[in-house]
């Protein structure tokens, strides 16, 4: 595979407000991230040559891009709407930096935009899965307990030590939360509360499970010898990866529930083609896809974070918090940020940029000395990972 390391640019970034946004449709939220995109760019609406969409709920027939185009006034521009489950803004954001380094486009947009609370949307799923033959639905919930059990089996934690191991990681990311002006929920949590929370599908309490959220999240990219043009401090792609299962990992025979072959190949892809060889050492900050407890915890070790069964120790260590030697979900993560399913990838990739610009919005935040930082989604059954990763200097 080819690398387009350092040639395109990010030169704007927006992110509304995440929570129960009953005051607005999802075309307020897009023009929410998109004015403040535009303005951190010093562009505006004339100047984007094309837009891609990561939304993932629709009407039945679909919507196309017109939400967003309608919205913000795109007018004869190519508008190219995805759904990609959890990784739809991920994959908006790296088609978008594709186009741009094929050299059809000057500037463009990646925008996300969901609104899931007025669809009534629960979270726990309704109805036969994906296969009327080899399964009946599992809620989100029940999928990713199916993970906590096995990893705590399989590397013989009690129930009781293994649900404390991931209320560390719920304790942590309240925390990191509840000093993030946008995101959904701010309140802190003790580990006994997390703990001893009710169960939503064992082992995951209440606390191990994200929020249903509704909001935006954009960005304007250019390529990166026009970057400086628009503004000093752009940050630039170093690398990507999206890997997809051919089958859902649950039907192949022998499969654990902890390694995803989705996640280790999309995350290889991207340390690639950014040159990195060692994960843990190498990147400054990551906001990875927490939309349970363990979900985060089986990242750290597919991509690298963590040796194989080693994570407990480093949560255990403090080596994800702020004050650590690798800080994940430093936002408060899907848990506290929201989770409005197309526009995360984008909101965790916001988080990231100004990391690297030094520009974040509260200073206990602000993790210092920061050159790359890797944002991260995965979705579906789960099934499909898509992976970036940034830098605030070429080379």
């Amino acid at each position: 595979m080819q690398t387009i390391k350092d040639e395109v640019a990010i030169i704007g970034m927006g992110c509304s407000n995440f929570g129960e946004r009953w005051d607005t449709g999802p075309g307020d939220l897009a023009i929410e991230s998109a004015y403040e995109a535009y303005e951190d760019a010093g562009v505006g609406p004339e100047d984007i040559q094309a837009c891609w969409v990561g939304q993932l709920y629709a009407p039945p027939n679909g919507i196309a891009g017109s939400t967003v185009a309608d919205a913000l006034k795109l007018r004869n521009i190519p508008v190219v709407r995805n759904e990609n489950w959890c990784a739809s803004g991920h994959i908006a954001l790296i088609d978008a930096c594709l186009a741009v380094a094929s050299g059809v486009f000057d500037i463009v947009m990646a925008i996300g935009v969901e609104k899931l609370k007025d669809t009534g949307f629960p979270g726990l799923g309704t109805g036969r899965g994906m296969s009327p033959v080899l399964e009946a639905r599992r809620s989100a919930p029940g999928s990713f307990g199916l993970i906590a059990k096995s990893y705590f089996k399989t590397n013989n934690l009690t129930n009781e030590e293994g649900k404390e191991t991931i209320a560390k990681i719920a304790v942590k990311n309240h925390d990191n939360g509840s000093i993030c002006p946008r995101a959904h929920f701010h309140n802190k949590i003790t580990l006994e509360k997390a703990i001893n929370a009710p169960i939503i599908a064992w082992p995951l309490g209440l606390y191990d499970c994200c929020g249903n959220s509704d909001g935006s999240a954009c960005a304007i990219i250019t390529r990166a010898n026009l970057a400086k043009n628009f503004r000093q401090d752009p940050v630039y792609l170093k690398g990507f990866g999206v890997g997809m299962d051919a089958n859902m990992p649950h039907f192949v025979n022998g499969f654990d529930w902890i390694r995803f072959d989705s996640l280790i190949s999309s995350s290889r892809s991207a340390y690639e083609m950014a040159g990195i060889k060692n994960p843990r050492e190498e990147i400054d900050i990551a906001e990875v896809h927490d939309c349970f407890s363990i979900t985060e915890l089986i990242i750290y070790e597919n991509f690298g974070f963590s040796s194989w069964g080693n994570a407990q120790e480093d949560i255990d260590s403090g080596f994800f918090t702020r004050g650590g030697g690798l800080p994940v979900n430093v936002d408060g993560g899907l848990k506290c940020f929201g989770h409005p399913v197309g526009a995360s990838g984008l909101r965790m990739t916001y988080e990231v940029y100004k990391q690297l610009q030094e520009k974040v919005d509260h200073p206990e935040r602000q993790i210092k000395n920061v050159k790359r930082g890797l944002s991260h989604t995965f979705g579906g059954p789960p099934q499909l990972s898509a992976v970036g990763i940034f830098g605030n200097e070429k080379g």
